[in-house]
């Protein structure tokens, strides 16, 4: 269990029915707003990010608030307004990328991080609430690093066969226990565990 002056570090991943974040092609078209995890949370001091995920994040989210042509062609739509809320939280709120590579990052809100160690350092200086926004190797690694408080799962009602999940680079099981379990529009459930071993 986290301490009361322990930050909360939570994850939300849209998956499958049967369990895939990302198809056989590594898409992900049953999604419909890379924003719904952030409705799902209280409001967050910081977010988490695994280096391969970072530069589309970046680009995404900062069209979003600086290019809105440039969002509406990546999305094929218009954008809602809940993503431009969160393009507003975005570039106000620090993020952590971790990565043994990346040399710079542009976003002025974010700082590269090279170790587990430093997300616990983070962890552990201050309260409030970190969104851990992927990828799944990230993921992976905190939920093994006994890091991760919160596992949210979006859960859209779609059958994708092969694909990939968060279970294939998980090092050791994980005992999860059922917080709520809440239906949501389009046939979607909304899962939440928390992780007792969390420290």
């Amino acid at each position: 269990m986290t301490t009361s002056t322990s930050r909360d570090l939570i994850t939300v991943l849209q998956t499958s029915l049967d369990g895939r974040i990302l198809d056989a092609d590594g898409g992900s078209d049953w999604v419909d707003s890379w924003a719904d995890g952030l409705e799902l949370l209280p409001p967050v001091d910081g977010f988490v990010l695994g280096a391969g995920m970072f530069p589309g994040y970046e680009q995404f989210w900062a069209a979003m608030l600086e290019d809105s042509a440039a969002a509406a062609e990546m999305l094929g739509r218009t954008p809602y307004p809940r993503e431009i809320a969160y393009a507003e939280t975005a570039a106000q709120t620090e993020h952590l990328v971790l990565s043994a590579t990346l040399t710079d990052v542009a976003w002025p809100s974010a700082r590269i991080v090279r170790s587990i160690e430093q997300i616990r350092t983070f962890k552990d200086d201050g309260d409030g609430t970190v969104y851990v926004v992927g990828g799944p190797t990230l993921v992976a690694s905190l939920l093994d690093a006994g890091l991760l408080d919160e596992l949210r799962l979006i859960v859209h009602p779609i059958l994708v066969g092969a694909g990939r999940s968060i279970t294939g680079v998980l090092r050791s099981p994980q005992h999860l226990q059922l917080v709520a379990a809440e239906p949501a529009a389009g046939g979607r459930v909304t899962l939440t565990y928390r992780l007792p071993q969390a420290r």
